[in-house]
């Protein structure tokens, strides 16, 4: 096909869009939504994902956790009869955290335990907080600054101490400010010392409104009563040990901790962050295939209108259809022509949802933490996806023009 009948498609196309402008929106429409919204999922998930990448890398890609039950497993028919699946799978204590901790290939193992409580500072009440019991080193797990004071020691989990770290962000909304005006503060109805602000970093969902705190966890069960039947242990390797084998290390000290036997399987399980990004990957692919779904409305709704379009393009050009045929055209030629006309149409509405995709993230990126960023294979896929809606829908005009009697279509007025 010669390169002129290709401009001369695409011109003509441009022309009608310019020509009747309402039309060509109301026709493009369904393009431009469906492709922008494509792009927009796209740009949200990849830049999410390269967040959360970051940090789990940064929290130590060798470190991993010990916990009762993968969690991540869970279907909604688990739970036949009205039981649990964790149920009758005992769970991590203190004392197999003591023993992870006396590994040679261990350097920490850090017990974990969550729970959620009230924070009072005198007229300012906080419900519904989340705090975390962790050992002193808990940092290694969620990297970040002090931006006020200090980490609690070891001597102060040993002993039961009434301190915590706060969140930045908890941190000025209680005192107005990162740094606390008066250190105490009220958690449970007991007085606690606030020693330290954290502000985290590397972690998209952490802004400084993230509400949350950090206390020893032998307080946080003794004073706070931290829910022991999920306590987690933290572990990170000794330097220069891969992490095969500490967890190997782990699985042979818990399993022997546990008396388990060479047939039975584990009772615990090992969590490690290329698991928690698997996990994430499935979540988000889950959510981009039902807005693909979604969107997909939006591209049949456009479609439908580019093959109207293209209809009645048809039937307005009868006589220049007739001309063409008389002067020597072929079917070929007239189908071609057409079809160069529908796919010009929705790749404009194509460019126009890439353009409306891009300002958003750009926005998105500028005004919130979500560090959106638009791929290049996602606009390759929004504009390939406007020509083959074009193709697809457009067959069946381009057809009937290229079917025509040059005759019949001579007489038509």
């Amino acid at each position: 096909m010669k390169l002129w009948t290709i401009g001369h498609g695409v011109g003509i196309a441009w022309d009608a869009l310019r020509g009747n402008r309402t039309r060509a929106l109301l026709t493009t429409s369904g393009i431009v939504v469906g492709v922008a919204t494509v792009m927009a999922m796209a740009s949200v998930i990849v830049g999410v994902r390269r967040a959360v990448t970051e940090e789990l890398l940064a929290a130590g890609p060798d470190n991993f956790t010990v916990e009762r039950f993968d969690l991540s497993s869970v279907r909604m028919d688990a739970f036949g009869e009205g039981k649990s699946p964790w149920a009758g799978v005992p769970a991590v204590s203190l004392r197999e955290a003591g023993l992870l901790e006396r590994l040679p290939s261990v350097r920490s193992a850090t017990p974990n335990a969550s729970g959620t409580t009230i924070l009072r500072f005198g007229r300012t009440t906080a419900a519904g907080l989340h705090v975390e019991g962790a050992g002193a080193d808990w940092p290694d797990y969620r990297p970040g600054t002090l931006v006020w004071g200090r980490n609690f020691l070891g001597a102060e989990v040993q002993r039961s101490g009434t301190v915590v770290v706060l969140s930045e962000g908890l941190a000025k909304e209680i005192f107005g400010r990162a740094e606390p005006t008066v250190p105490e503060v009220s958690l449970g109805g007991i007085t606690f010392r606030v020693v330290g602000v954290y502000r985290e970093t590397g972690n998209v969902f952490a802004d400084e409104t993230a509400r949350w705190m950090v206390t020893p966890y032998t307080t946080a069960i003794k004073h706070l009563d931290a829910d022991q039947g999920w306590l987690e242990v933290r572990v990170v390797p000794e330097a220069g040990v891969s992490r095969m084998r500490a967890m190997s290390d782990v699985t042979a000290s818990l399993r022997a901790a546990r008396g388990l036997r060479s047939a039975q399987p584990n009772n615990f399980t090992l969590t490690t962050h290329d698991a928690m990004q698997a996990l994430f990957d499935d979540t988000t692919r889950m959510f981009f295939g039902v807005m693909m779904a979604l969107s997909s409305l939006g591209l049949v709704v456009g479609g439908v209108g580019v093959a109207a379009i293209m209809t009645i393009s048809v039937t307005e050009r009868t006589r220049e259809i007739g001309v063409r045929k008389a002067l020597g055209a072929t079917r070929r030629e007239i189908l071609w022509q057409f079809l160069v006309e529908s796919v010009t149409v929705t790749l404009v509405g194509g460019a126009a949802g890439v353009v409306l995709a891009g300002g958003g993230a750009f926005l998105l990126a500028r005004l919130t933490p979500v560090p959106a960023a638009v791929p290049l294979w996602s606009v390759l896929a929004g504009l390939g996806v406007s020509a083959a809606c074009g193709l697809v829908f457009g067959i069946a005009p381009a057809h009937r023009a290229a079917r025509m009697d040059p005759v019949e279509a001579l007489r038509h007025a």
